[in-house]
């Protein structure tokens, strides 16, 4: 039997882009959070407009100028070798509890087979899975780090999926057979579009409310990474039956 393809966004999955604000907070200190906040939503806009204008920048560029676009709308300014050092920690974040278990599960299962799937470059990707504290013990687990780098185009578009699927030795008419997971909703319908399974991890219990395209929902949502393993289970044995 073939194995189970499960692909894992990386940031705000895994790992945690909340606990950049450590690093900020030793330089702003009340404001550290907002900047967090507004770092992260600039990161992910900035990815969209590229995708729209049919341009591409690296997912280090885009995340440095997306945090210098954040402390000006913040009114502060940091020399470079600050800078520098706050996109280093972008290589130490700390993943969310639930996630050592999950891949504890995986990797006690010879029928999954685990990527991670990130707009991040390879080197983000690579040091992450290596330094981050938590998830360097688990970087076993991942047979393969796939990065729309390669593609020059950044999730949600189709091409970065249909690259994906290419990675893990699938064929178009195959990219049902694979799952991707994430906390993105963005991510979530970006790839039920493409026509992957996907499973929303709904850790603050707010509910599914991507109202974009109202007809692509997630495959399954769950509160926990420690769900997943039981939810494809579960579907595929309905399927089968």
């Amino acid at each position: 039997m073939p194995k189970t393809i499960i692909a894992f966004d990386m940031y705000g999955t895994l790992l945690s882009t909340d606990s950049i604000a450590k690093q900020l907070d030793t330089h702003f200190g009340a404001q550290a959070s907002s900047i967090s906040t507004l770092w992260r939503r600039y990161q992910l806009e900035y990815t969209w407009r590229l995708n729209s204008m049919n341009k591409y920048e690296n997912f280090y560029t885009v995340t440095r100028n997306s945090l210098q676009q954040a402390l000006n709308e913040h009114g502060q300014q940091l020399p470079d070798k600050d800078i520098h050092a706050i996109m280093e920690a972008y290589n130490r974040l700390y993943t969310f509890p639930d996630v050592s278990s999950a891949l504890n599960r995986i990797a006690n299962d010879s029928t999954l087979h685990a990527v991670i799937f990130s707009n991040g470059t390879r080197d983000m990707i690579s040091n992450s899975v290596m330094h981050s504290p938590d998830l360097s013990q688990h970087a076993s687990v991942f047979q393969d780090l796939i990065t729309v780098d390669d593609v020059r185009t950044y999730k949600p578009a189709p091409a970065s999926y249909q690259h994906c699927a290419r990675m893990v030795g699938k064929q178009p008419s195959q990219m049902n057979e694979i799952w991707l997971i994430s906390c993105n909703a963005w991510d979530i319908v970006g790839a039920r579009s493409a026509g992957l399974e996907a499973i929303w991890i709904d850790r603050t219990g707010t509910g599914w409310q991507d109202a974009a395209i109202p007809e692509l929902r997630p495959t399954a949502i769950v509160h926990s990474l420690e769900q997943v393993v039981k939810e494809i289970k579960e579907h595929q044995g309905s399927i089968s039956h």
